[in-house]
């Protein structure tokens, strides 16, 4: 991934939408409003599959799954599980929680945002998230990304971090 690089993870009627242009500037996810079947986009304007989305961090397949793990997350705890990957702005902890800002329902929502390059996690939560989730439970959940990341899995440690924050955020 080059400095340039972003990526943010939406889910919107059309499915998970993959990296996003630098000209785009940054993009938090949101939640699926209505569940269906996950479509490949560049755009969340656009329909149709984005090959470019194998250009980003992550593969077609990472992409799916982690589109699966939001929607599990979402539908298992009634939270908004949003990732966002790319570049992020300084100070850092303020740019991840302005994107977090930028979701639909940001009350209940989580955000995860990842810089790989800065060698930054930030775990943003929303003031009804935050009642559920502790900070105990995002710096645990942050460790365990942390180490995933430090073995090159930057996937499997959002994957894990997703599973972590859903557990302890419990069901519904």
């Amino acid at each position: 991934m080059t400095a340039g690089d972003q990526t943010a993870l939406k889910r919107s009627t059309t499915g998970v939408d993959g990296p996003e242009g630098t000209s785009q500037g940054p993009h938090p996810s949101s939640s699926v409003e209505t569940p269906g079947g996950p479509t490949l986009t560049e755009d969340p304007h656009k329909s149709e599959p984005a090959a470019a989305a194998l250009e980003g961090p992550f593969t077609t397949r990472q992409l799916l799954r982690l589109d699966e793990a939001m929607r599990v997350a979402d539908q298992q705890t009634g939270l908004i599980f949003s990732v966002y990957v790319g570049e992020l702005a300084e100070p850092v902890r303020q740019t991840a929680e302005n994107l977090h800002r930028e979701i639909a329902g940001s009350p209940l929502a989580v955000l995860i945002a990842v810089s790989p390059n800065q060698r930054v996690l930030e775990i943003v939560t929303g003031s009804e998230a935050r009642k559920r989730i502790s900070d105990r439970d995002a710096k645990l959940a942050a460790l365990s990304m942390a180490a995933s990341f430090a073995g090159g899995d930057l996937a499997g440690g959002v994957l894990s971090g997703l599973d972590q924050l859903a557990t302890h955020a419990g069901k519904h």
